[in-house]
């Protein structure tokens, strides 16, 4: 089986972290692969060196034309099985009938039919994204379910310390593109109601400054410390007392498995992703979005009340263990492309 793989992306966020850990998993397995990523990705490098092979070609320079004319002479050497597409922008690239399997990925809700007209066959990291495909136009049969896994390394926490943070109070957590849709705003006004606690963002995002200017305006700017695109989420995860997901939109939330896979206990705002995921007082809390004092009181009550605590931890760890492993994952991905490539044989 061979199959090309193209995300068109060039930032760091959620679907570009996922789609290289992806590929990084399946060429452990020995999957025929070839990667078309733009060489200014933050992870080309780590998958260069890793070995996959890599058409850095394909998407150096514009126009589109250009691109699309240069990834047409890759598909006729490479003579792909498959083409996983990840996300709209590399499906715009892609001619119908470019090969036997053209698969497009439903990482949001946003996305429709429309935007995946070159494609045959479909994959939703959630079960309602897979509704949600079907009901927008994928023919039955064709969108498959294939979650997503955490990107957590296996390290030791952080040192408090190092990041300035004095060991008597408790640590939030956040892992996200600093963007609106992401809360982050909705967490700072619950951190004033939170005297002794510091919240640690990690990400970086086009509402940066305007989240350090409202953090100085809610007198917090000491406790709220911006600590950038982090690479270290396992160690961060590991040293806080409590992971946030305070999204107003979320059509999945990885960095709910992130917390489960370091049993870190989680508080979410019910977007559509967590509202699906977490189970209220059992694998997580969950509180209304844009509700801080509703978040501050959740936060309250997790690091008040040890039984609470230890339950939510310890129950989203076992969902992750049965559910959300890499090798899990990625091996219902493979079992994936070959039940597509034996639907596109039998047609």
């Amino acid at each position: 089986m061979r199959v090309l793989q193209i995300m068109a992306g060039n930032k760091n966020g959620g679907a570009e972290l996922y789609s290289t850990d992806v590929m990084l998993s399946l060429h452990e397995t020995g999957l025929n692969q070839r990667i078309v990523l733009r060489p200014t990705a933050p992870r080309f490098a780590e998958l260069t060196a890793a070995g996959l092979v890599m058409a850095p070609e394909v998407l150096r320079s514009r126009p589109q034309l250009l691109q699309s004319f240069r990834l047409r002479r890759l598909i006729q050497d490479y003579k792909p099985d498959i083409i996983h597409c990840w996300m709209r922008r590399a499906v715009s690239l892609v001619r119908p009938g470019a090969a036997p399997a053209i698969i497009g990925w439903y990482g949001d809700y946003e996305e429709q039919q429309k935007h995946f007209s070159a494609c045959s066959h479909f994959i939703g990291v959630t079960q309602d994204l897979v509704r949600h495909a079907c009901a927008s136009g994928a023919k039955p049969g064709t969108a498959f379910y294939v979650p997503t896994f955490p990107s957590v390394e296996d390290t030791p926490p952080i040192d408090r310390a190092d990041l300035g943070t004095p060991k008597t109070k408790k640590v939030l957590l956040i892992l996200s593109r600093l963007h609106k849709v992401k809360g982050i705003d909705t967490a700072l006004y619950a951190l004033a109601q939170l005297p002794d606690c510091h919240l640690w963002i990690a990400g970086d995002g086009p509402e940066a400054a305007s989240l350090k200017a409202l953090a100085k305006e809610l007198r917090v700017a000491d406790r709220a410390q911006f600590l950038g695109w982090r690479t270290d989420r396992g160690a961060l995860l590991r040293a806080a007392d409590v992971c946030l997901l305070p999204s107003r939109y979320e059509p999945f939330g990885t960095v709910i498995l992130d917390a489960w896979s370091t049993a870190t206990p989680l508080i979410a705002c019910e977007s559509d992703g967590p509202k699906a995921t977490i189970h209220n007082g059992e694998n997580g809390m969950l509180v209304p979005a844009d509700n801080a004092p509703a978040l501050a009181e959740a936060v309250r009550a997790v690091l008040d009340n040890p039984e609470l605590r230890n339950r939510i931890a310890q129950t989203g760890h076992r969902v992750y263990l049965s559910h959300f492993t890499r090798t899990a994952v990625t091996r219902k991905m493979l079992e994936t492309y070959e039940t597509i490539l034996a639907q596109t044989k039998r047609s």
